[in-house]
């Protein structure tokens, strides 16, 4: 896979002081039924990548929806950039929700749009100059290693460049806190492994914190266990027994958070259902 020209990496070091980008207090929420997500708290600070991981169908993707304002709670409190959204006004959402990237689950592109306006979609609605869209957009392809796909259409992409323009389409506002909804899902392992490295890159080169969900455990571990080596352009591992201390662990069960830590607690916890997954 091609790659752009990089600056030097950042500190992956968190920055212990600084608030954190994303705050959930005693979240629960339900559609009038059982309990989707029941007490959820925990907290995303600035350069980490937090891995949420869980089977299908336990609220992995409700929670993110959460996260960006698209479902309010029932009870608890979130915060985004410091803000209370739990109850705010849509229209006090969007400047919040332009700060963020997300990446769905089955990339969502338009396939009536070329990759450029897909990419460029939320420019486009900002009314920013043609000029000035068509360079912000060759820099975010090339960052996922797709300029060649500018002016091509959804339908001629294999899924996994699909996936790749998705992630081009959140980086695009250099956004300060990504959403990864099962990047990774319906992909061949080599597929997905470029995926994972184009995360590795964007969290090693930009320290952009992020949340990402998945149901692969291959791929937390691959999140955990490399490194984006910028001389070589590529993912490296990191030497054995090494692991990234700002990638960590949350793991939910029936909508409750049985896990927070890194990857050490999730290897060595006593949990049975956590045990279970990992088998």
């Amino acid at each position: 896979m091609s790659h752009a020209s990089i600056p030097a990496p950042q500190s992956s070091t968190t920055e212990q002081n600084a608030e954190p980008v994303v705050v959930l207090r005693g979240v629960s929420v339900d559609f009038d039924g059982p309990p989707v997500l029941e007490d959820i708290s925990f907290s995303v600070a600035p350069g980490e990548t937090r891995v949420l991981l869980g089977p299908a169908g336990v609220g992995k993707s409700v929670l993110l929806k959460l996260i960006i304002g698209l479902l309010r709670p029932r009870k608890g409190t979130i915060q985004l950039f410091g803000e209370d959204i739990s109850r705010l006004p849509e229209e006090k959402l969007f400047p919040l929700r332009a700060r963020a990237g997300m990446v769905f689950q089955e990339s969502a592109l338009f396939d009536s749009l070329t990759v450029r306006d897909n990419v460029a979609y939320q420019l486009i609605q900002e009314r920013v100059p043609d000029g000035e869209i068509d360079s912000r957009v060759r820099e975010a392809l090339s960052f996922v290693g797709l300029e060649e796909t500018f002016n091509q259409y959804p339908a001629s992409l294999s899924g996994g460049m699909k996936r790749r323009v998705a992630i081009a389409r959140a980086l695009i506002h250099n956004p300060e806190l990504i959403l990864y909804d099962s990047p990774t899902g319906g992909l061949d392992p080599v597929t997905s492994t470029t995926i994972i490295e184009l995360i590795v890159k964007q969290r090693d080169v930009h320290a952009t914190p992020s949340l990402l969900v998945t149901h692969r455990l291959q791929d937390a571990f691959m999140l955990c266990n490399h490194r984006f080596d910028a001389e070589q352009e590529r993912m490296v591992p990191l030497p054995a027994g090494k692991t990234n201390s700002n990638t960590t662990f949350l793991m939910l069960e029936e909508g409750r958070l049985i896990l927070d830590g890194s990857l050490d607690e999730l290897l060595h916890t006593g949990n049975k259902f956590v045990r279970e997954f990992l088998e």
